[in-house]
């Protein structure tokens, strides 16, 4: 079901392989996402396989391709960003905050039990409002939806095991070099790059991102190429020289390279599997 209100788009959907229609995840594809899924669900993530060990959330931005494996029991809730994701919204539980803005890791959060019956009697409630029609629903789906990222926001610094005091200092400069890579990675491609942007050395850089991080700032910036590498190989009929033209690799040749490296096959044959 998807409500709308004017230009504004919210929905929920029960997620598993069975009920998903294939073009269902196509027509929302530029959603934002929050997903729901039981515990050993197994879902695709982009390239990545993933069987759940405990029940969690996880934080889609728009452009990942998400598909159900062995899923029952899940549930969807999509958004666009004239719903919500708007600048009047605090930053931290706003879509550019830590859990849809983070190269680090596939952004889940694992609950425990006390958790997901939190979680889930909020997504009731989301689904019983979305059956009113009273001038109210509209923003009873906005509060009910900033409740959840706010949760979430909380279980996951406290699953990263942060201090206070590193919870405002290294939270808030993780997600900024999360938001920079994300904006820059087609143009910029060394850790030089994103420490200038920060105003501090590299060296620096990668020592506060080992604090968060057990990839290098490096590896994160080498993998969001990859996988955006992969997603224009697998989902578009762009040739290898225009993707790497796109990615700023004047030299195709280099870019093939670089992709062969890092994944063990070439560009070519990675199309070809899919």
């Amino acid at each position: 079901m998807i409500k709308e209100f004017s230009y504004k788009q919210f929905g929920n959907i029960a997620f598993s392989k069975a009920s998903m229609q294939s073009d269902s995840l196509n027509l929302i594809h530029e959603h934002i996402k929050i997903l729901f899924i039981p515990q050993k669900a197994i879902i695709q993530v982009d390239f990545q396989e993933i069987e759940m060990k405990t029940d969690a959330l996880l934080f889609i931005n728009p452009n990942v391709i998400l598909k159900p494996c062995e899923t029952i029991g899940g549930q969807l809730l999509h958004f666009n960003i004239d719903f919500y994701c708007i600048e009047i919204h605090d930053q931290e539980v706003a879509c550019d905050g830590i859990l849809y803005n983070n190269v680090f890791e596939i952004p889940f959060i694992n609950l425990n039990a006390e958790q997901s019956n939190d979680i889930q009697k909020l997504i009731k409630d989301i689904q019983s409002e979305m059956e009113n029609e009273d001038s109210s629903t509209e923003e009873m789906l906005r509060i009910l939806l900033k409740m959840i990222i706010l949760k979430s926001t909380r279980i996951w610094k406290q699953q990263h095991q942060l201090t206070e005091k590193e919870q405002h200092a290294d939270v808030q400069f993780l997600r900024k070099f999360s938001k920079l890579v994300e904006v820059h990675y087609k143009t910029l491609h060394t850790v030089a790059d994103y420490a200038d942007l920060l105003c501090i050395t590299p060296k620096n850089l990668s020592k506060k991102i080992g604090l968060l991080s057990k990839e290098t700032p490096n590896e994160i910036i080498k993998n969001r190429i990859i996988l955006e590498s992969k997603r224009l190989l697998a989902h578009t009929t762009m040739s290898v020289k225009e993707i790497a033209y796109t990615l700023n690799y004047e030299d195709d040749a280099y870019f093939i390279r670089f992709f062969t490296k890092n994944t063990g096959l070439s560009p070519i044959t990675f199309r070809k599997q899919f």
